[in-house]
């Protein structure tokens, strides 16, 4: 069921050394190009990275966070032509959360790096790197690297009392949704 999917995905960031294989590699890609998108434009674009050199480069994008990539088997770039769409943000952001459920739900791990409005190092944003680094043209946008492999980490769902049930309310700001709370 998709409740215990969300209960049990867990940010990886170690793998195992084997390759994912290809139709998983096909399904993740499905579901990516399912995932909604506003007014059905679909501003998103992917390349899917399984070369190890290039991996290893993608791994130096930021200054910190990226750097358990070099480790990953696989990665897809989420990117997008701004001018496409006023919420291409929010799509790609759509499209990276599918492409990790998707993975989870094939048995692997995953995690989003964030490579908008982060920097490769004082001079250089990381979405600049990563164009120069696989070619994309200048005119689009990195949104952020999802790394993906057979885990080699095993991490427990988060439990009940980590979730922030104070930040839900009902009917206006302020209200509980759970009885008793104000």
């Amino acid at each position: 069921m998709f409740i215990d999917l969300i209960r049990k995905r867990r940010s990886i960031r170690r793998f195992e050394a084997r390759d994912v294989e290809p139709e998983k590699i096909e399904m993740i890609i499905e579901a990516a190009l399912r995932s909604p998108s506003s007014r059905g434009l679909n501003p998103w674009e992917f390349i899917v990275v399984r070369d190890r050199g290039l991996l290893e480069s993608l791994s130096r994008a930021k200054e910190h966070g990226s750097s358990f990539l070099k480790g990953a088997p696989l990665a897809i770039v989420v990117l997008a032509d701004p001018d496409k769409c006023d919420v291409w943000v929010e799509d790609c952001s759509i499209a990276s959360i599918i492409i990790q459920l998707a993975s989870h739900n094939l048995g692997l791990g995953s995690c989003w790096i964030q490579i908008r409005k982060r920097m490769h190092n004082n001079s250089k944003t990381a979405g600049d790197y990563i164009k120069e680094t696989l070619g994309i043209p200048e005119h689009m946008t990195v949104e952020s690297i999802i790394a993906i492999g057979y885990p080699a980490e095993e991490k427990p769902p988060h439990p009940e009392g980590y979730l922030q049930y104070e930040k839900v309310f009902s009917e206006h700001y302020g209200k509980g949704l759970r009885d008793g709370e104000q």
